[in-house]
């Protein structure tokens, strides 16, 4: 399994199609499917069903997949670790963290140490808060936040940043007699949320569970910018911070509203692990992300 190969396969799974992969990789169409038929003679398992136009993962594949991209992961940290080297850079740091934290918090913070430590290296990661964790666990990141009630890692988390979800509707589709809205009010509406590990749907399940009930997962999507679209075209409501929806410009075509309680509140946390980067560099950086903690969106 050559770092070609590996990705080649996580191209494919990113565009559902062998071809489509080939190309984004400059590779002719008919190598690259032979490289994905000889590892899956080499390993024993399909990785891919063939379908006609395109394909998809098989359930066995999808399980590989995940080792194959820890290697992918690692093969990118090893060129830019190499880069950063040569070019005589003080230091690279990858940071981990969800959508919304990038968005709310994490763009500001970077654009803030960039300008205090130019000839350091930032790369972020985004992924939800489960993955993040398996991610500071594998030391595949130098620094990772995520959502402290989804937190498994046994290593020392410290507060980042506050932030909480409004509930987005379109007021064609859906109205609402109580402000703010109680979580009873969504029992009944077909409700969008982030998909499996994500802090949303993790909050979401919490929230149903403690009143008896079970989130029957409407819809589960893998971006806000897909939860958006599917609202405003009245398919159900959303939950989202309302810095997400302010980014993409949903102010004016859906409804927001503020929800009853506290269970839609979000608590950021971040850990850390050293021997990747000289140890100053890490400290330098992880204090700069501490040092607007509990700041709220």
């Amino acid at each position: 399994m050559d770092t070609t190969t590996v990705r080649l396969i996580m191209a494919t799974v990113e565009e559902g199609s062998i071809s489509r992969a080939a190309n984004r990789l400059d590779l002719a169409i008919a190598a690259a499917s032979r490289r994905i038929s000889d590892l899956e003679d080499q390993l024993g398992i399909k990785l891919f069903r063939r379908l006609p136009h395109g394909v998809e993962v098989t359930e066995s594949g999808g399980k590989l997949i995940d080792h194959i991209q820890q290697i992918d992961n690692l093969v990118d940290r090893l060129t830019g670790d190499a880069q950063v080297l040569v070019g005589g850079l003080d230091g690279r740091i990858i940071i981990g963290a969800p959508k919304a934290v990038i968005i709310e918090f994490l763009c500001a913070d970077i654009a803030r140490i960039q300008q205090l430590y130019p000839r350091i290296t930032l790369k972020i990661v985004e992924e939800n808060s489960r993955n993040i964790q398996q991610s500071l666990r594998d030391r595949l990141i130098d620094i990772g936040i995520y959502e402290s009630r989804s937190g498994f890692l046994d290593m020392t988390p410290y507060p980042y940043r506050s932030d909480r979800l409004v509930l987005v509707y379109n007021a064609a589709h859906f109205s609402f007699d109580t402000m703010p809205v109680p979580l009873d009010a969504l029992f009944d509406k077909p409700l969008i949320s982030l998909g499996k590990g994500s802090a949303t749907l993790a909050a979401v399940e919490r929230a149903f569970r403690n009143q008896g009930r079970a989130f029957t997962n409407n819809f589960l999507v893998s971006g806000f910018d897909t939860m958006l679209t599917m609202v405003r075209n009245g398919l159900g409501v959303g939950l989202m911070p309302p810095a997400v929806l302010r980014l993409l410009g949903g102010e004016t075509s859906v409804s927001a509203a503020e929800l009853e309680g506290s269970w839609q509140q979000r608590n950021y946390v971040l850990s850390f692990v050293e021997g990747h980067v000289q140890a100053q560099t890490l400290a330098n950086i992880v204090a700069e992300l501490k040092q607007n903690a509990n700041a709220r969106s």
